[in-house]
């Protein structure tokens, strides 16, 4: 019972700290990456469809992505999606690909990445911590209802704490890594 609760604590700081990783891709930096366009959906056939379920991605160089529709009548709908996105680009059309350059990040722009990236990071930290506080209060029920001793309840907490430590050193791990990306010139 104490090790189903530890499980599944352990799976949602997990999901906690995919999605930082995530959101994460989704914040562009100086370089141009697929991953900018994760977060786009198209009106295809009147649904929302991701951008990546509608198109092929190139990155012929550091600043351009190119963007190749399976479907040609697609099109239209892919660079209006692109172009009401928070990215800040404008795409273009040549018929048959959609170009998109990156303009160069300005300082003032990358200051209010790495603030969102924080907010970011912030919100995986408070998922893990939520995650730590159902799996103590389920481990306090079990001491409660007594189905398991304090000893063993008091070794799964600290057990928990541990988890809860690597998790959130994790998520401030990868936003260092971003931060120094989004402030590299």
């Amino acid at each position: 019972m104490i090790d189903d609760i530890i499980t599944e604590a352990e799976l949602r700081m997990d999901g906690a700290v995919e999605y930082a990783k995530e959101e994460f891709a989704a914040i562009r930096t100086g370089r141009a990456h697929p991953a900018m366009f994760n977060k786009i959906s198209a009106e295809y056939y009147g649904a929302a469809t991701p951008l990546q379920q509608l198109a092929s991605f190139q990155v012929p160089d550091a600043r351009m992505v190119l963007i190749t529709p399976y479907d040609a009548s697609s099109m239209s709908a892919i660079e209006r999606a692109i172009r009401d996105s928070d990215l800040g680009v404008n795409p273009s059309n040549d018929g048959k690909t959609i170009r998109v350059t990156l303009p160069q990040l300005t300082e003032e722009r990358r200051r209010e990445y790495i603030k969102l990236a924080r907010s970011k990071a912030e919100e995986a930290r408070v998922s893990v911590r939520a995650a730590r506080r159902s799996a103590k209060d389920a481990l306090d029920r079990l001491v409660k209802d007594k189905e398991a001793g304090e000893d063993e309840v008091t070794r799964a907490e600290k057990q928990l704490d541990a988890l809860t430590k690597r998790h959130t050193d994790l998520i401030d791990e990868v936003l260092k890594g971003k931060e120094a990306e989004l402030l590299e010139v």
